[in-house]
């Protein structure tokens, strides 16, 4: 990743060397077209690291009873704001780990 702006993603260009950079990947669409039965079933995201200090982390969860993307997302929101404050961050902007 060269340090410099990119009319494709504003990210890709924020201080490479010092930022886990979210970017595409092609990886679950191609398992999609190897193993069939998963074909729609992944989705995919790459990091760009290196990074001076911060980390990521990729959750997995199993649910007990069905709920929606927004409903996992506004949980997750609230607890970053009451017991998990100062643990716990949160946002949608498109952001880079330095932010």
């Amino acid at each position: 990743t060269v340090d410099g702006p990119s009319s494709k993603d504003w990210r890709g260009g924020r201080a490479a060397s010092f930022n886990i950079i979210p970017s595409s990947t092609g990886a679950a669409k191609a398992v999609g077209k190897v193993l069939p039965a998963l074909n729609g079933k992944l989705t995919g995201m790459a990091f760009r690291v290196p990074t001076v200090d911060v980390s990521v982390v990729d959750l997995t969860v199993r649910l007990e009873k069905g709920a929606s993307y927004d409903e996992i997302k506004a949980a997750i929101k609230e607890e970053s704001e009451g017991k998990l404050k100062g643990i716990l961050g949160y946002t949608e902007d498109d952001v880079v780990s330095s932010d």
